[in-house]
């Protein structure tokens, strides 16, 4: 019986990492452009950050996708991956070796898995539940493809168990697996302990043991034996199991340890029995589960592809790729992913072929240099040209390389706000691929390979043509190409072609929808700069670039002398074209910099800008700080006045009533409040003084505010500062602003209403102290609706007053509630010098909810 356990992949993946056989590949034509432009390589790279076997395969198999809505799935998946990388650099999952065997074995009614694969197999479930937790941190929104594939992990978690109970990490099967089991190793242990014992009473033996070449027990195929001088084989009755490489000694089963042994390899037999029953049973526990298996294995095998696919985007620095639907093809800053130095190591490091610079056919530097890359509407041609060896044909391959990546889900080696179209179809014709059994010229075959090209073609359509025309009279071969190219030009086709002839050049000069660009080079040294300039139809500098590569000065010298005075005219002119648009490129470099230099400027004056407001919110702050100092040490020594002319009152008090003063005059009650209110009048005067002597001044433009929108009360808040007060008189442009007592001269545009003409002007708040009448009744205090805080400011003044009145019997009723209101008052009283005593009153005068307080004589 088959179950229907897959161990490979669907045609076509759910983010269009199949194979040939989707449904909206390229066509069977393009296989030789995946070749051309060394597609293979850079799915190797790929495929080398692939933690699973599985995973491997799938991206081995991808080819670029023509669906636009496919291509667009692909790119948000290996988007999200990106995002999840630089989230959490660490992936949890964990591969077995040979997995792709396991699930073989699965697939397989009555196999059974090795003790070693179950626990590769848990240990691969149990990194995928890892996985699955980690997707689940990311929120939903920013990751909705991996969130989707994470759901569509199932647990195992019963299944892990099971076989983590039963098998050890080392790979053996507990005793206690089975009872079947565990009885039988336990008569094998009884069996092995009878026969060891039987063995070395032979070893023990004077006798026997003389006859013994060594005093070991040892194994021979399967059964326990002796080792024996040969010279004594007929003393010792035995079986003989064998001889040692000199002949001098026998490997000897003494009879009376044959039925020992007997019964020794019978047991093991059942042990084995009985352990292949219980691996099959830990098999089928999966196998029963084949479908949550199979669909959890094609989550997880698409979340590695992701991840790997991820990880290749971080290593060629990649973006997204926006996807056009207007033809547009523009590719910023782009470079080719093989000629990077961390990827031809990588490709090193990973066994593969190491990238060979002759596969690009130019010289190129250690790096690539980026190079933009334009066909953007109503221009669907580019004509590149340029000196020999100065990056056509790389310039030519990056471009296609880079549009097959994105349309197989791949991050692309360009700048941010790079384009590319959805093509049905891409052709390519670089190199010589002359074929000599078909006895095709150079010429033959690119004409050959053409003409396939023109059959072949479906739109959107990409032709990359190197050398169009090449292998024939460069008269011919120059109008050749021109027509070649516009051929296919109006057939719809978007073409980007590399030329050295004259003919391509003033075709994309005069020709409309073709632009021509031209690589630059050095004028001193004529070494190339990779860099790409439109516009300009570059010089081939056959001749100089030959004479910087060593040829003979007179070969070099016969040859100018066979140009004719057209061609010599025509380069003069191209020379001085690229001089002058050498030019205009400085000078715009310049105008960036400048540019650049005035962005900085505003910059750094807009952050002085916000630092000085910082400052000023920081001084302000700084001088309400000290008022409010001040304001807490004046309150302080108000305070400590208040307390000693209530202790004199009570000292007063106590006297007259003890007959040792006469009774308290009016007099005498006055003495002490003049003292009183003259030192707590010097406090508020020395207060008044330390406030700051704030000026209103704004850092910044206020608002024109006229006269005539403030009058005298208005209450208002001066902004520079931050303060509140009341306006006491109005000039043209200023008002003075009483705060606190405190008179302030402010602009108007620095003051802003609060409530304007709902409170006249009323002479300024100073700071007072009321002193309490001596004899006045207060013997109950209600704190019901006050905060914790209010009861008990409130209910320390309450024992001040009555103290002062000379009550000694209070009341406070605070209700029942939560209790909490009664317990803060309670820890007041507890530390109150002046209380003597207190406690919950008497059920008929309020019970818990009134605290009864009896204050010292």
């Amino acid at each position: 019986m088959v179950l229907k356990l897959r161990v490979q992949f669907p045609a076509m993946p759910v983010f269009g990492s199949g194979n040939l056989r989707s449904p909206a590949p390229f066509n069977s034509m393009n296989l030789s452009t995946l070749k051309a432009l060394e597609f293979d390589r850079v799915i190797d790279i790929a495929c080398s950050f692939a933690v699973t076997s599985l995973g491997a395969a799938q991206l081995k198999a991808l080819v670029p996708q023509s669906d636009p809505k496919q291509v667009a799935k692909t790119l948000a998946a290996t988007t999200e991956g990106v995002g999840w990388l630089r989230l959490e650099s660490l992936f949890p999952l964990k591969a077995p070796t040979a997995l792709e065997k396991t699930l073989a074995v699965l697939s397989i009614e009555g196999q059974i898995l090795e003790t070693q694969q179950l626990l590769g197999l848990t240990e691969f479930i149990a990194s995928v539940n890892e996985v699955r937790k980690a997707i689940c941190t990311l929120p939903r929104k920013a990751f909705p493809i991996l969130h989707s594939l994470a759901t569509q992990v199932r647990r195992f978690d019963a299944e892990l168990k099971r076989v983590n109970q039963l098998i050890t990490a080392s790979g053996e099967i507990i005793d206690s697996a089975s009872p079947t089991l565990q009885t039988l190793r336990e008569r094998l242990r009884k069996q092995r302990s009878h026969l060891r014992n039987t063995m070395e009473s032979y070893i023990r033996n004077k006798e026997t043991g003389s006859y013994l070449q060594e005093n070991i027990v040892t194994d021979r195929n399967g059964r326990f034996v002796l080792v024996v001088k040969t010279a004594h084989r007929k003393i010792l009755p035995g079986i003989v199991h064998g001889s040692s490489s000199s002949g001098a000694s026998l490997f000897l089963e003494p009879l009376n340890t044959v039925d020992i042994n007997n019964d020794i390899v019978a047991l093991v037999e059942q042990e084995q029995i009985e352990i292949r029953k219980i691996l099959l049973g830990l098999t089928d526990i999966f196998r029963e589960r084949s479908s949550d298996l199979n669909q959890t294995i094609d989550a997880i095998t698409e979340i590695d592809v992701i991840h790997a696919k991820a990880c290749f985007s971080k290593l060629v620095g990649g973006i997204e790729p926006t996807l056009s639907t207007d033809g547009t093809l523009e590719l910023r800053s782009a470079r080719h992913p093989l000629l990077m130095p961390d990827v031809r190591e990588r490709l090193r490091n990973s066994d593969q072929a190491t990238v060979d610079k002759k596969s690009v056919n130019e010289q190129i530097p250690s790096e690539p240099v980026p190079v933009n890359l334009l066909l953007i509407p109503p221009i669907t041609t580019l004509v590149i040209t340029g000196p020999n060896t100065g990056g056509k044909t790389v310039a030519l391959k990056t471009a296609g390389l880079v549009v097959l990546m994105a349309q197989a889900g791949l991050h692309v080696p360009a700048a941010t706000g790079s384009q590319v179209p959805v093509f049905r179809s891409m052709f390519t014709d670089i190199g010589d691929e002359q074929s000599i059994s078909e006895n095709l010229s150079t010429f033959s075959w690119h004409i050959t390979n053409i003409a396939a090209m023109d059959r072949s073609l479906t739109f959107p359509a990409l032709l990359l043509l190197d050398e169009i025309g090449v292998g024939t009279d460069p008269a011919e071969g120059g109008a050749l190409g021109a027509a070649i190219v516009d051929h296919f030009r109006r057939r719809g086709a978007q073409v980007i072609t590399t030329t050295h002839y004259e003919a391509l050049k003033s075709y994309a000069s005069t020709t409309d929808g073709v632009t021509c660009a031209g690589f630059g080079f050095d004028a001193k040294t004529f070494a190339p700069t990779y860099v790409l300039r439109y516009g300009s139809p570059g010089r081939s500098l056959a001749l100089e670039i030959s004479a910087r590569l060593g040829l003979a000065p007179s070969i070099v010298a016969a040859a100018r002398t066979r140009q004719t005075t057209l061609e010599i005219q025509l380069s003069n002119h191209l020379a001085r074209l690229e001089q002058d648009l050498r030019t205009l490129d400085d000078e715009r470099h310049h105008v960036a910099q400048v540019r650049g230099q005035l962005v900085n400027t505003e910059m750094g004056l807009r952050a002085r800008e916000t630092a000085l407001t910082k400052q000023e919110t920081f001084i302000r702050a700084e001088k309400k700080r000290g008022v409010d100092t001040s304001v807490r040490e004046a309150k302080r020594e108000i305070d400590l006045t208040m307390r000693k002319f209530k202790k004199e009152m009570v000292t007063l008090t106590k006297a007259a009533s003890s007959g040792h003063l006469q009774d308290i005059t009016t007099g005498i009650q006055g003495a002490a409040r003049v003292t009183a209110r003259k030192t707590i009048d010097a406090i508020s005067n020395r207060f008044q003084n330390d406030l700051p002597n704030i000026k209103a001044e704004s850092t910044f433009e206020r608002n024109n505010t006229s006269a005539q929108s403030f009058s005298v009360g208005d209450h208002v808040i001066v902004e520079s500062m931050g303060f509140e007060g009341v306006i006491t008189n109005v000039a043209q442009d200023s008002a003075e602003v009483d705060i606190q007592g405190k008179r302030l001269l402010a602009p108007l545009g620095d003051l802003r209403m609060i409530d304007r003409g709902s409170q006249k002007f009323s002479p300024p708040a100073t700071m007072s102290v009321q002193l309490p009448e001596l004899n006045e009744s207060l013997t109950e205090l209600n704190v019901i609706g006050c905060t914790i805080d209010e009861a008990l400011t409130r209910t320390e003044a309450f024992l001040d007053k009555a103290l002062l009145a000379d009550q000694s019997n209070l009341r406070v009723i605070h209700g029942h509630g939560t209790g909490r209101l009664r317990r803060a008052i309670a820890n007041l009283l507890d530390d109150h010098q002046i209380v003597e005593q207190y406690y919950t009153a008497p059920p008929e005068e309020g019970g818990g909810g009134v605290t009864v307080v009896t204050l010292k004589d």
